[in-house]
């Protein structure tokens, strides 16, 4: 390695030259460290602690951990608010319809509101189903006001298709003519 220290420098210059000549060599730009759609994805746990993610679990989809993190600054901003618990649901792909206490009819109870969380089928499913679900909902805890308490209802959205077949068999048919034999 050429150093760019001129000859008289110092043995400390030259060992914080040698200790940041490995920077060079890492394999992401520092830049793509902090982007949330371009940081590896083991790096992916560190970039959310930076961002004050209150929590993170490994089996989460790779595209809502990259969604956690995308939103956590905007989420962190409106925290305790209606607008915090919307991109709280919206991070972890689903989607909520809100109704506060002085939006239903009769009036609710003072400082409560209600949930309906609907998340989509490819996120919710397989084994992982109920305890992502408890995650959505212990985000929202902590997200929510904290005066405020809620009940949810919750639905699922399945995207699928119906297909018809119908199969096809050659088959001759033929004619028997029977005549009655007079004796």
């Amino acid at each position: 390695m050429s150093s760019l220290l001129p000859p008289n420098s110092t043995d400390g210059e030259r060992a914080i030259e040698a200790a940041t000549a490995r920077l060079a060599d890492l394999p992401v730009l520092l830049v793509d460290l902090w982007n949330p759609y371009h940081c590896p994805e083991a790096l992916l746990p560190w970039l959310a602690w930076a961002l004050s993610i209150d929590s993170w679990k490994s089996y989460w989809p790779l595209e809502v951990k990259r969604a956690r993190v995308a939103s956590a600054l905007s989420i962190q901003r409106r925290k305790g608010t209606a607008q915090s618990v919307e991109e709280v649901i919206e991070s972890f792909g689903g989607s909520v319809a809100i109704t506060e206490w002085w939006q239903q009819n009769p009036p609710g109870v003072p400082h409560t509101f209600h949930l309906e969380l609907a998340v989509n089928g490819e996120r919710a499913s397989g084994e992982n189903s109920a305890a992502y679900v408890d995650d959505v909902i212990a985000e929202v805890s902590r997200t929510k006001p904290v005066r405020s308490h809620f009940d949810f209802t919750q639905s699922t959205s399945l995207h699928g298709g119906i297909g018809v077949a119908a199969v096809v068999l050659a088959c001759t048919y033929a004619r028997l003519l029977l005549t009655a034999e007079a004796a």
